[in-house]
């Protein structure tokens, strides 16, 4: 029997052992952890994480999973197939004055110029010589083949000047 692919969102109090805990359950039921990404955020702990497990482990792989204490796993079919675009892949890396809106801003101006987002991290930090708060973006892209970089890139440059933005885009390998 095949093995079914299994999408886990899992949330809960930050504490030592957590990961320990999924993977145990994952690895008892015959599963293959795939992909992941998982942070601390302001004392919790968040994390999505992609499984491939036997079709006649699923159910109970599920049971075990909404057993665990302390976390709440929520189980979704993987898709068939992956969502991105073929084509390029791209790095976004932003920097500016953190405001209310700023990804909003630069999320509708890559929707607009229909790039779909991989990966994206974001983190705020005091400026080197003030008191002021920086925002940071760093994310992965993908856009189809026949794509144009510099027009996204001026695109997002018309929103620096409201937001003091340095932008950085370059062609992913």
């Amino acid at each position: 029997m095949p093995d079914t692919r299994l999408i886990l969102t899992v949330i809960g109090d930050d504490r030592p052992g957590l990961v320990e805990e999924l993977a145990i359950a994952i690895s008892t039921h015959g599963g293959n952890w795939l992909e992941a990404s998982m942070s601390q955020l302001s004392g919790k702990f968040a994390g999505i994480v992609e499984v491939a497990v036997p079709a006649a482990e699923a159910a109970e792989l599920k049971t075990t999973l909404s057993g665990l204490k302390g976390l709440k796993v929520s189980v979704e079919s993987a898709a068939a197939q992956k969502s991105a675009l073929a084509g390029r892949r791209l790095s976004l890396n932003l920097v500016g004055h953190d405001r209310i809106g700023i990804v909003r801003e630069v999320s509708q101006v890559l929707a607009s110029h229909a790039v779909n987002v991989e990966d994206l991290q974001t983190r705020t930090s005091s400026a080197p010589m003030s008191a002021e708060i920086l925002f940071h973006c760093e994310a992965e892209l993908t856009a189809s083949p026949d794509f144009n970089a510099r027009e996204l890139k001026a695109a997002l440059e018309k929103l620096s000047d409201d937001l003091m933005v340095e932008i950085k885009l370059g062609e992913m390998l």
